[in-house]
């Protein structure tokens, strides 16, 4: 049943004719409103393509070519969330994103929050709201609402002491507040809705010019109400009033990733059907893909075991790439879907089905990384031992188990907890007990390390459980709690605990010591890190050791300098062997890392780690890696990401693209800029066997030129387009039967 829907729901957006319109960015002021069917941009209806770019995610200089590739994809808006917990200068220039969104002749749809989760440290939140006395965030909260209108209406201002809402001759058709507060607002009981109601009234008395929306939120008064998920075309209950259009803020393109699982790509065919079936069934007008571009979360900004690399197969890769066949798919449906944007907002909805041998293509590529310089030798690595904290080198005390995020504030995400220990031989032997709601734990007796315990995104916890073997007098239980970024989500998140709950020491007889309220000596913080050693200035007030015999034991800070690879493909750092921990260069940090924590498929989460051109200079460029587990630097490489080969695979019946003047089904080769096709590794037009991305081999029926003719067509050029007739190959190999073109073309 669901596949004849998705046949029926395709067919009736691919084969509605009407004039096909390119609209971009109007200049001038722009009047925004909207209807029961869509925005009304300057009097007329529009129907949206959007796609989430988030600037921290990426850099300046990657801006205009990620919104140029969105733009080609068939995109009339960029949408991104704005943090509140960074500043809004250098690489965190909001208004220079929203200026070169505008440049390059798009809308934007700005996501103020000021809570917007995805996947970010506290959800957005910056962490000093703990602190406020007496806050409760997300409720009808005077400290919270306080801080909140003071923090919109400085968002607001800022946009329009820039001129950048429509409203103004700007660019911005559309804001959001707050984000998917319906999950939580049960919890809050009666000031939940009270809470939406002055959120709204808030947000809307702001008097932007340009609508505002609460997405998840079906009883949100003034804004519109709209949808995030996998499918609207099924889940959306619609909008809660015949007078505001239905829109789609975050169609799942991937679901993030975490340290621990396997990837979870969602197919490009799955994401259009779910296009074409919002708009089929709930007059869907505006549809964001979420991520479009996920990029990089830089430093500590990701949340609670979420990866460094954030939506990687979104329709532009986490370096920039055009993923493949998912951008192209899309673009595609773009363009089919735009041909008829006056009859979907303007007329009456039907379908039919026109069969079920109808296809549409899109190119597949495939990404490969490429070694370009291995860091193995050791003379090209320096070693530094960071501390292992005893109370004697503790910074203050607390008759108590102090809770983690409180102190360390989102500024680090290790915190030391030591005592000292009297063991007599006569206690027999002794088991140590940890308790903790941290996501690592590192056990250290008299400085050496015991254990190491981790939680996972699931929810299971570092709890520590161990014979000890405690020398004669006092012992140093120094423990090391660690966390790998704070929670994003649920109601009081002010309210979250972190760190080490209950440790207890149990006596061969049963007896047990609870030292909860002992004396305990805190540090927060690494020793490497107070002295900024991943910086140059910090590093050079290191005294740094040769290599040898400072590999594989935790705690250790390495340094080296390798040069920039030429070109401009995107660069990468291969720490497949390493343990965990975070990287910097030329002291701006490019991420945590845990290549330890494996995936049920046997292979690290995440492996290559992006290195953004614009953190690195020609030559000399500084690496520091804090390894926290252990392990050896010389298996660490520097790598480029390329597109290396691109693949076609098209039938006889496929319709061609919208966007081309042939009439005919035809497969389109296309190496990225600055490679050309070097290369015809398979070609087959008949019945080859096998998929892109799959081994492929020649099937019962098989023109025999079919490889000479694409290599004709197609050898050194940039793009080539191969017609998929009998008359290109030289006649029908197999007449009555159904031909395909299969093709793998390498770039270089």
């Amino acid at each position: 049943m669901l596949a004849d829907l998705k046949k029926k729901v395709f067919f009736f957006l691919f084969f509605l004719v009407s004039t096909w319109k390119i609209a971009t960015a109007a200049e001038g002021n722009a009047e925004v409103t909207y209807d029961g069917r869509s925005l009304i941009i300057n009097g007329t209806r529009r129907l949206l393509f959007s796609g989430s770019i988030h600037y921290p995610r990426s850099t300046p200089q990657m801006w205009p070519s990620l919104i140029a590739k969105a733009k080609e994809g068939g995109l009339d808006v960029i949408q991104t969330c704005v943090f509140w917990n960074y500043n809004f200068s250098g690489r965190f220039d909001l208004v220079s994103f929203i200026k070169e969104v505008q440049s390059q002749g798009l809308y934007v749809s700005l996501r103020i929050g000021p809570f917007i989760q995805a996947e970010w440290s506290y959800g957005g939140l910056p962490f000093w709201l703990h602190d406020v006395p007496d806050i409760v965030f997300r409720s009808d909260n005077e400290p919270f609402k306080f801080r909140m209108r003071k923090y919109v209406t400085k968002i607001v201002d800022l946009m329009k002491s820039e001129r950048l809402f429509a409203s103004q001759g700007g660019p911005i058709i559309i804001s959001q507040i707050e984000n998917e507060y319906k999950t939580v607002e049960a919890a809050f009981h009666e000031k939940g809705p009270l809470y939406v109601n002055w959120t709204a009234s808030m947000a809307v008395g702001l008097q932007t010019g340009v609508p505002w929306m609460m997405c998840k939120q079906d009883d949100a008064p003034d804004p519109i109400n709209a949808c995030n998920g996998l499918n609207c075309g099924l889940t959306f209950a619609g909008p809660n009033s015949p007078k505001k259009p239905a829109i789609w803020t975050e169609n799942w393109t991937f679901k993030y990733q975490v340290y621990g699982k396997n990837p979870r790509p969602r197919s490009a065919q799955d994401i259009a059907f779910a296009v074409a079936l919002f708009i089929a069934k709930k007059n869907g007008s505006f549809v964001n893909y979420y991520m479009y571009h996920g990029g990089t979360n830089f430093g500590k900004s990701a949340s609670s075991y979420v990866t460094t690399a954030y939506y990687d197969q979104a329709p532009l890769d986490e370096y920039g790439l055009i993923w493949k066949p998912t951008w192209g798919h899309l673009r595609d449906l773009h363009a089919v879907i735009k041909q008829s944007e006056d009859a979907l907002l303007w007329g009456v909805y039907s379908n039919s089905s026109l069969g079920q041998q109808q296809e549409v293509s899109a190119q597949t590529g495939e990404r490969s990384a490429t070694p370009i310089q291995y860091l193995s030798q050791d003379q090209q690595w320096q070693a530094f031992a960071d501390e292992v904290i005893s109370q004697n080198k503790s910074s203050f005390t607390a008759k108590e188990l102090k809770e983690q995020m409180s102190l360390i504030k989102d500024a680090t995400d290790y915190l030391w907890y030591t005592i000292s220990y009297n063991h007599s031989q006569h206690d027999g032997p002794q088991t140590l007990h940890v308790s903790s709601r941290a996501h690592v734990l590192h056990v250290f007796i008299n400085g050496k390390l015991v254990g190491t315990v981790h939680g996972d995104h699931d929810g299971a916890l570092p709890n520590f459980e161990q014979p000890i073997e405690f020398r004669e007098g006092w012992n140093d239980i120094s423990l090391l709690s660690v966390m790998v970024g704070l929670p994003d989500s649920g109601p009081y998140l002010e309210r979250r605990v972190a760190g080490l709950r209950r440790v207890r020491i149990q006596g061969s007889g049963g007896s047990l010591r609870d030292l909860r309220n002992w004396v305990w000596h805190y540090k927060v913080g690494l020793t490497g890190e107070s002295m900024l050693i991943f910086s140059e200035q910090g590093s050079e007030t290191a005294e740094w050791k040769s290599l040898q015999g400072y590999t594989n034991k935790p705690l250790m800070w390495y340094k080296t300098r390798f040069d920039a690879p030429k070109g401009d493909d995107p660069v990468v750092l291969n720490l497949e062997n390493m343990g965990k921990g975070e990287v910097w260069i030329n002291g701006e940090s490019i991420g945590r890392y845990w290549a330890s924590f494996k995936a049920p498929s046997g292979d690290p989460t995440q492996s290559l780690y992006h290195i953004p051109r614009s953190f690195l200079k020609p030559s000399a460029n500084l690496l520091v890696l804090f390894e926290e587990l252990g392990g050896d630097p010389r298996s660490i490489g520097v790598e480029t990401m390329s597109i290396f080969r691109v693949c076609g695979h098209v039938s006889e019946l496929h319709y061609p693209s919208v966007l081309s003047k042939n009439k005919d089904p035809y497969a389109l080769l296309q190496c990225p800029q600055g490679r050309n096709i070097s290369m015809i590794e398979f070609a087959s037009y008949g019945t080859p066997l096998g998929e892109c991305l799959a081994y492929p081999n020649i099937g019962n029926c098989h023109a025999p030129e079919s490889e000479a003719i694409i290599k004709k067509a197609c050898l050194g050029k940039q793009e080539c387009t191969i017609l998929v007739t009998d008359e290109m190959f030289g006649g029908d190999p197999c007449v009555g039967t159904r031909k395909s073109l299969l093709v793998f073309g390498r770039c270089s």
